[in-house]
C-alpha cells in the first residue's frame, strides 16, 4: 500500500508531522501536558494532592473564620463575669436525658453545677450535677454586641435557652467568666497579629533584600550592617525596652498595633538576607541578560523578572513567619509586657496559668489557650511545608 493510499483512508482534518499533536486545556478527556499550564494552576494541584497541607489549610481557614465571627461563635461577652462560679468546671454537651421509665429522649442539654467543700481545704468547689440539666440550644438570644463593630445583634450561635443558667463549656476562671467564649474573641486577636506582622515583615524583607541584591556595593553593604545590628539584638531585653515605652494611658488599639509593629522589625531580617542571596544568583542569568538587552528598565528587571522566580520560596517564608509571630505574641502577654487586659488573646489568657495552684485548681486555664497556639502553629507548619513544595511544580 502506498503512502497516498494510507492518508487516503483518514477521514479526520489533515496536518503534517511537523505539527504535532492538538493539545488544549479546552478539550475533555484529554491529557494536558504541563507545558501548557500557568504556574499557578500547577502549584494549586500539586497542592492538592497533599492531603496533610490540606488539612491544615482547612484548619488555618476555620480559625481565622472563628476570629471574623467571635461576637456571633461566643455564649456570652468576655468581660461577663459571675464570681459565683469561679474555677467553675467544663460541662459537656448532652443530646439526650434519660425519662423516669429509663427511655431517652431528645434534649440538647448541658448538666448543672453542685457545690461542695473540701474537708481538708475547706474550700467551695463546683462540681458537674448529673441530676440536674441546663437546656441548650442554638441561634439563641444572648447579651446583645456588635458584629465587627457595625451590626447590632443579640443571637448567639449556642447558648442556655434560659441567659441565667450557668454554662461553661470549657470551665470558667477566676472571675467566673466564660473561657471558651474568652478563647473565641482570643482566636481574631492573635491570629490578626500574626498575619499584619508578618505582611509588615514581608515587605521590609523582600524590598530591602532586593536592594541590597541587585544594586550590590556600597548600597548592600549598608543593608547588611543594618541587618547584622537588628539580628545582634537580645530578643527578650529589646522586647521589654520597647514594650516599657508604651505609655499607660493608650488605649488597647494602640497597644495591639505598637506590639505588631514590634513583633515585626524583629522578623524580616532573615528573610531579608534569603531574597539578597538570590538575586545575587539570579541576576547573571541568561534570562535577565536577555530582558537587560531587551531595554526593560530596573523596576521591570525586580518585579517582572526576578521575584517571580522566588515566588516559591517567599510563600514558604510567609506561611512559616506567621507561627513565629504567633508564639511572639503570646509570649509578649504572658510575660505581662504585651497585650494586657482588657484586651483578649491567647497570651492574655495564659497569664492566668502562672502559678502551680491554679494550674492544680483549674487546669483548662492551662491546657485550653495552650492547645489553641499549638493547633495554629502545627497547621501553619503543614501548610507552609505543603506550600513551599507545591510552589515547585517541575520537581519529581
Amino acid at each position: 500500500m502506498s503512502t497516498h493510499e494510507t492518508f487516503g483512508t483518514y477521514s479526520g482534518p489533515a496536518h503534517t508531522v511537523a505539527d504535532g499533536p492538538s493539545i488544549s486545556p479546552l478539550k475533555p478527556g484529554k491529557t494536558v501536558s504541563t507545558a501548557t499550564v500557568g504556574p499557578w494552576r500547577l502549584i494549586a494541584g500539586k497542592l492538592l494532592r497533599q492531603k496533610v497541607a490540606m488539612f491544615a489549610g482547612a484548619v488555618i481557614v476555620i480559625l481565622y473564620l472563628i476570629g471574623l465571627f467571635a461576637e456571633f461563635l461566643a455564649p456570652s461577652l468576655p468581660a461577663t463575669s459571675r464570681p459565683q462560679y469561679t474555677y467553675a468546671p467544663p460541662q459537656g454537651l448532652s443530646f439526650f436525658v434519660k425519662k423516669p421509665d429509663g427511655s431517652s429522649e431528645f434534649n440538647f442539654h448541658v448538666k448543672g453545677y453542685k457545690v461542695e467543700i473540701e474537708k481538708v481545704a475547706l474550700r467551695r468547689t463546683f462540681v458537674v450535677d448529673d441530676t440536674k440539666v441546663v437546656p441548650v440550644g442554638l441561634f439563641v438570644k444572648g447579651p446583645r454586641y456588635e458584629l465587627w463593630g457595625l451590626i447590632p445583634m443579640d443571637r448567639h450561635l449556642i447558648g442556655p435557652i434560659n441567659p441565667s443558667d450557668p454554662m461553661y463549656l470549657l470551665g470558667a476562671d477566676r472571675l467566673g467568666r466564660d473561657v471558651f467564649s474568652r478563647l473565641v474573641y482570643g482566636t481574631r486577636i492573635s491570629m490578626s497579629i500574626g498575619l499584619v506582622g508578618v505582611v509588615m515583615s514581608l515587605v521590609l524583607g523582600v524590598v530591602l533584600g532586593s536592594i541590597s541584591g541587585f544594586y550590590g556595593g556600597w548600597i548592600d553593604t549598608v543593608i547588611q550592617r543594618v541587618i547584622e545590628v537588628v539580628s545582634a539584638m537580645p530578643t527578650i531585653p529589646l522586647w521589654l525596652g520597647l514594650a516599657a515605652a508604651i505609655p499607660l494611658t493608650w488605649s488597647p488599639v494602640n497597644v495591639y498595633f505598637v506590639i505588631t509593629i514590634i513583633v515585626s522589625l524583629l522578623g524580616w531580617t532573615s528573610l531579608a538576607r534569603e531574597v539578597r542571596g538570590r538575586f545575587l544568583a539570579l541576576r547573571s542569568e541568561d534570562f535577565v541578560t536577555a530582558a537587560v538587552l531587551d531595554g526593560s528598565s530596573e523596576k521591570r528587571l525586580i518585579f517582572r523578572h526576578i521575584l517571580p522566580s522566588l515566588t516559591s520560596h517567599i510563600l514558604a517564608v510567609v506561611t512559616l513567619a506567621v507561627p513565629t509571630m504567633i508564639v511572639a505574641e503570646t509570649s509578649l502577654s504572658f510575660l505581662g509586657i504585651g497585650l494586657k487586659p482588657p484586651v483578649v488573646s491567647w497570651g492574655v489568657l495564659l497569664q492566668d496559668a502562672q502559678n502551680i495552684r491554679t494550674v492544680a485548681t483549674a487546669p483548662w486555664l492551662l491546657i485550653w489557650p495552650s492547645l489553641a497556639v499549638i493547633v495554629a502553629v502545627l497547621s501553619f507548619n503543614f501548610f507552609g511545608d505543603g506550600l513551599r513544595d507545591a510552589a515547585d511544580p517541575y520537581d519529581n
